[in-house]
């Protein structure tokens, strides 16, 4: 979360010398180090993991099938594929497959359940069966869940059953998310006025965009800015505001949506605020997919998947000037600097970052670094969109008082 700056230190002396020790001391890049290859070190000798999937339903996600295969620590022994076993059998050839995921649990009883299906209207009841066949640990696709209701569910069995749940948003595990709240701390960017978010604006813009794309951006911007407080929103049919005969029947599972314009302004516990905006087939697609934190005194721009993350701007966003200031790098190694950490767009993208951080949580009973609360706030944010836009873009408080999804189908939905 951003941190109010000390007016007494010398902003840019205080950086560049702290910059300097941790390069010059190695610890930084120890410490990234240390997250690729030891997390294993405290965990027991093998964890055995059960992978479901539901090819034709949000299939097997973005490679949560595969990403244990890149671990020490963990042995996939059993896949389920609601389509078929053969389908199963494909995916992950030479283990044991069902066609049931249910009956997987029963069976094998893993200590790790990877809940892979993109279609987020299965999750609620594959995170219950996952905990009751004594799963240790779940790591699920993203979004979490339909609604904040489902949301509660999952977190009170996780609770009573001492589950570890780590939700896939890719980025919250990137190590120059540290590196850059840092460096806003210590006024690089001056005082942080307000945080810009968008989603991908491709064909899914509007509401379903909010769901798939626009959760990494919430959930990354909330590492940020802190917990959200209120939201108000306004949802939009190309250029009127949505009514209740627009909301339809969202793809991949994610339930009753409406529009194919919105914008969002969430009052943050940080005190800056953070904006969401989404329009279908807006510009060129994925060239909006992050955010930005923007301060009096430069920005910093975020690419959601993308490698290298993060890059600076300075100077004032507001003051015209003759000739832009360029953008520079932003890695674990600082400003400007090359990243030092060999194969860190794999390590993250492959899922295996996550991975390790799950296991690491397991065996020292800390939380993981996108648990599920994280995966609830979000649930919860995108849900208040469409409340805020029931009651005329009002401010709505969060958390959300009413947990069932604030839209309704209509009869023939």
């Amino acid at each position: 979360m951003i941190m109010a700056i000390n007016p007494k230190i010398n902003r840019r002396g205080q950086l560049q010398l702290a910059l300097a020790v941790a390069i010059n001391s190695g610890m930084l890049g120890k410490q990234i180090q240390a997250a690729q290859n030891s997390p294993a070190a405290t965990a027991q000798k093998n964890y055995r993991v059960g992978v479901i999937g539901h090819t034709g339903r949000g299939d097997f996600g973005h490679g949560l099938d595969r990403m244990w295969q890149r671990l020490e620590s963990t042995t996939t022994v059993a896949i389920s594929d609601s389509a078929g076993i053969t389908h199963a059998q494909a995916r992950l050839p030479g283990i044991d497959a069902f066609d049931d995921y249910e009956k997987m649990l029963r069976v094998t009883r893993p200590d790790i359940v990877a809940i892979a299906p993109r279609h987020i209207d299965q999750h609620h009841d594959m995170c219950i069966a996952a905990i009751a066949n004594g799963a240790k640990g779940i790591y699920i696709e993203k979004p979490f869940c339909q609604t904040p209701l489902e949301a509660d569910s999952i977190i009170e069995a996780c609770n009573r059953s001492n589950v570890k749940l780590a939700v896939a948003h890719r980025n919250r595990y990137h190590p120059v998310l540290e590196v850059i709240q840092k460096l806003i701390q210590r006024g690089e960017i001056g005082k942080p006025l307000e945080i810009r978010a968008r989603g991908k604006e491709d064909h899914r813009g509007g509401a379903l965009d909010l769901w798939v794309l626009g959760s990494h951006v919430l959930n990354v911007a909330c590492f940020f800015a802190g917990s959200p407080k209120t939201c108000q929103a306004r949802l939009y049919l190309g250029e009127k505001p949505c009514e209740s005969g627009d909301v339809i029947r969202g793809a991949e599972g994610v339930g009753p949506i409406a529009g194919n314009r919105l914008h969002a302004r969430f009052e943050m516990s940080s005190g800056i605020p953070l904006f969401f905006d989404s329009i279908a087939n807006h510009g060129s697609r994925e060239a909006g997919f992050g955010l930005q934190i923007i301060g009096n005194e430069g920005v910093i721009d975020l690419r959601m998947d993308e490698e290298p993350l993060a890059h600076l701007r300075g100077g004032n966003p507001q003051t015209p000037t003759s000739i832009a200031a360029p953008w520079q790098v932003i890695t674990t190694a600082g400003i400007g600097k090359p990243e030092t950490q060999s194969g860190l767009s794999t390590f993250i993208n492959s899922h295996q970052a996550a991975g390790e951080d799950l296991i690491s949580a397991i065996a020292n009973h800390t939380l993981p670094k996108c648990d599920a609360e994280q995966g609830r706030q979000t649930v919860e944010m995108i849900c208040s969109v469409f409340a805020s836009h029931q009651q005329e873009g009002a401010a709505i408080a969060l958390p959300l008082e009413k947990r069932e999804h604030p839209l309704a189908l209509p009869s023939n939905g």
